[in-house]
């Protein structure tokens, strides 16, 4: 059984930055492949960003070039950085953790409004 949680969301004006966190336990975290989704209101839920345990990271070009995703093994922790934030980039935001299934947090809201 692995454990993730996500923190790090919140209200930020468009153009402005968050950086989001999720921490997963297990002392083979670096074998974990791990992305970020997000889900808006009435909208499926979506991969933003992707890490392979081998350290290669892909984005969606929907955030290309603005979201930065970035993992800590000794922290057990990867990140979101989101700059450039725009309305559309409002929803609520998952890690998921691959390790022979799914795992998945609780969610953090970012909403992008002025």
């Amino acid at each position: 059984q692995v454990q993730v949680a996500e923190s790090g969301g919140g209200l930020v004006q468009p153009g402005g930055s968050l950086r989001l966190s999720c921490t997963a336990s297990g002392s083979i975290f670096s074998r974990y492949h791990i992305s970020w989704y997000r889900q808006a209101p009435g909208k499926q839920r979506e991969e933003v960003a992707v890490v392979s345990n081998g350290g290669i990271i892909t984005y969606a070009d929907s955030v290309k070039g603005r979201f930065t995703m970035s993992r800590d093994n000794a922290k057990n922790t990867v990140y979101l950085q989101m700059n450039a934030l725009k309305p559309e980039d409002t929803a609520v935001y998952y890690c998921n953790v691959q390790w022979g299934r799914a795992y998945w947090g609780q969610g953090t809201q970012v909403t992008v409004s002025s």
